[in-house]
């Protein structure tokens, strides 16, 4: 491409990785293009965690103020059984976070995030994301994107940040099937005047844990809403039919998955605004994030289950490594992009593998195996609660602002 003007990044998708990759770009002079399939910028109930490792690519896109004015700062990290509530352990964070990980941990709702990004984007950069338009693959070269209807637009970079079923993925790569985890898991968000005082969940992050299942729950909305995720293990005929969080479940299904546990989990459920059912489905970790000058970030790269909340702190993180090593790389891009992909695999690869272990640690069945684990995590979190910190200071004290300008190319 030309380097007579400024240059140019073409990004495949409008989500929460897509949009801070365009504004990290935009940042550094580059023109920006967001291309997205869906006619709005929409999403459905649902809350996002934040730690304080995503938090830092926020603020350093200017956006830190407008996340703690519209997101919610829980009191602690803690997990309780699902039958009883019985607190197995309190880790409080929420003035701890900014002065053990330099940054605040914060919960808000996934549409507030998608607003405040993409108002940012579209005052930096204005008409910079295109919607109603389908991708269907790379153009010659992998300079641009084919659109659907056979229009074709070029770049001097293309990103794929177009999730789990990435189509550019797969014109790079090949077909790489996604694998269903053998979990569904259910989300939906309560008004919290819908719930009397004794129901409400602590203003925490929580996880209930049990046998087969988990449920998260945590209030976004600046408090006004409770958010809830419960994940189960079950068999699915046709998981494919299942695997978007958008698919409506019913209520009945829920209750059966969760009968028998706390009343405050059960009320939730019975009280919720849009409850959804998706199936759980990951990808092995890979090394082919990049084919000439197209890299992909986000879900497209390193798809995560729910179950450790970092699936948008790590689309935060690629979106500012690569828009800053692309930039650094000046005129030699593919080796920008190389470097990103280097720098940012370990670490994801390390997070999917943890987030895999979090759903079967918080999954015990009865007996000895789930008497040792949760005697340990009790002991810990009430007498070690600074070594059960230290377990989260490789993934929270994380600066990818810092680690990204000081990365060799």
């Amino acid at each position: 491409m030309s380097s007579t003007s400024a240059k140019r990044v073409l990004i495949a998708g409008g989500g929460i990785a897509g949009l801070a990759t365009g504004l990290a770009f935009q940042q550094r002079g580059w023109g920006v293009q967001v291309v997205e399939q869906a006619e709005a910028l929409r999403e459905v109930g649902a809350g996002i965690q934040i730690s304080p490792n995503g938090m830092k690519v926020l603020r350093a896109l200017g956006l830190e103020g407008e996340i703690l004015a519209r997101g919610f700062l829980p009191e602690a990290l803690e997990m309780r059984l699902g039958r009883s509530g019985f607190r197995l352990f309190r880790l409080p964070i929420k003035t701890q976070a900014q002065y053990r990980w330099r940054a605040p941990y914060v919960h808000i709702h996934r549409a507030d995030l998608i607003d405040i990004l993409a108002r940012a984007l579209e005052v930096r950069a204005p008409g910079s994301v295109r919607l109603g338009a389908e991708v269907e693959g790379l153009s010659a070269g992998g300079h641009g994107l084919m659109l659907q209807g056979g229009e074709t637009i070029e770049a001097d970079v293309v990103i794929a940040a177009d999730g789990l079923r990435s189509a550019l993925r797969t014109a790079a790569f090949g077909e790489q099937p996604a694998r269903f985890t053998g979990m569904m898991a259910w989300r939906g968000t309560v008004p919290v005047s819908a719930l009397q005082q004794g129901e409400r969940p602590p203003p925490t992050a929580c996880v209930w844990a049990g046998p087969g299942r988990h449920v998260v729950s945590y209030y976004v909305a600046k408090g006004q809403m409770v958010n809830f995720v419960g994940v189960v293990e079950k068999d699915a005929s046709s998981p494919e039919d299942l695997d978007s969080w958008r698919t409506s479940g019913q209520l009945e299904t829920a209750l059966q998955d969760f009968i028998g546990w706390h009343p405050t989990v059960t009320k939730m459920i019975q009280s919720a605004q849009g409850l959804s059912q998706w199936a759980l489905f990951d990808r092995p970790p890979s090394t082919q994030w990049v084919k000439g000058p197209m890299a992909l970030v986000g879900d497209a790269a390193h798809p995560m289950l729910p179950t450790f909340a970092q699936g948008a702190c790590q689309g935060l993180e690629d979106a500012w490594t690569v828009a800053t090593l692309v930039h650094r790389a000046e005129e030699d891009i593919n080796a920008g992009l190389n470097a990103y992909a280097a720098l940012r695999q370990p670490r994801t690869r390390a997070i999917q593998h943890r987030a895999m272990r979090n759903a079967r640690d918080f999954h015990h069945q009865p007996g000895f195996e789930q008497f040792r684990a949760y005697g340990t995590l009790w002991f810990g979190g009430r007498f070690l609660p600074g070594v059960a910190r230290g377990r989260l200071d490789e993934i929270y004290r994380y600066d990818a602002v810092a680690e990204a300008e000081s990365a060799a190319i």
